[in-house]
């Protein structure tokens, strides 16, 4: 950590939401006024984990619009998605970009443990309470080299360092250094995982000795 840091670079955790970051509108309590009692007392205007239960009428598996959001989320432990008109949820500062989506719960807090099958979310595109969102990214390119750092055995290891269990919320990110997803970069993000993580070795000039602990006690993720 101490020798990652001596580069005094900005943290991944700069681009990762909140929880509550999705939250519906005034709008949508003003229409239908029965929502906060279906709700229930706690969750406020958040769109949480179990929104899809409780409002199948507003968050719908079928498209009614172009213009609706798509809303990733988890309904009887299945990860799926449900539509939701844009005029009922406040605008943030993902939603409207490429972002990756992550559990906000995952593992056990094993050091360089594997991430749950992150995903990449396109513009118009946000999750109730369950997930994280790694963003926001103004193009394609940026947001798959994002998906391959975080996979990477490098940025894992670094989670690590303040992820010591279940939970995964945006402070346990603070020590993964952010990096530049464009192709300006100086990591060649056309690469596999595997060689963009002895890049990372590379730019932080780790040690063969700590090169290897990595690469032996840290699985690989495709």
């Amino acid at each position: 950590m101490k020798k990652v840091w001596e580069k005094k670079e900005k943290s991944l955790a700069e681009i990762i939401s909140s929880r509550g970051t999705y939250r519906f509108s005034e709008q949508l309590f003003n229409d239908i006024p029965d929502v906060k009692s279906r709700l229930g007392k706690g969750s406020g205007n958040m769109i949480v984990s179990n929104s899809f239960d409780k409002l199948p009428d507003i968050l719908t598996k079928e498209r009614k619009s172009k213009d609706d959001y798509k809303i990733l989320g988890r309904y009887k432990g299945k990860r799926e998605y449900r539509y939701i008109q844009r005029k009922y949820v406040l605008d943030n500062d993902f939603i409207n970009f490429y972002n990756i989506f992550v559990p906000k719960a995952n593992g056990r807090g094993v050091l360089g443990e594997i991430l749950s099958t992150p995903l990449i979310g396109n513009p118009l595109e946000g999750s109730t309470d369950t997930f994280i969102s790694i963003g926001s990214f103004t193009t394609n390119e940026e947001v798959k080299a994002a998906i391959k750092y975080i996979k990477s055995k490098f940025a894992r290891v670094m989670l690590g360092i303040l992820k010591i269990t279940q939970d995964n919320p945006k402070s346990v990110w603070a020590k993964i250094p952010l990096q530049d997803f464009t192709s300006n970069s100086d990591i060649d993000w056309t690469k596999s995982i595997h060689e963009i993580d002895e890049q990372l070795y590379r730019k932080y000039n780790l040690s063969e000795e700590e090169i290897e602990f990595i690469e032996t006690k840290v699985k690989e993720m495709n």
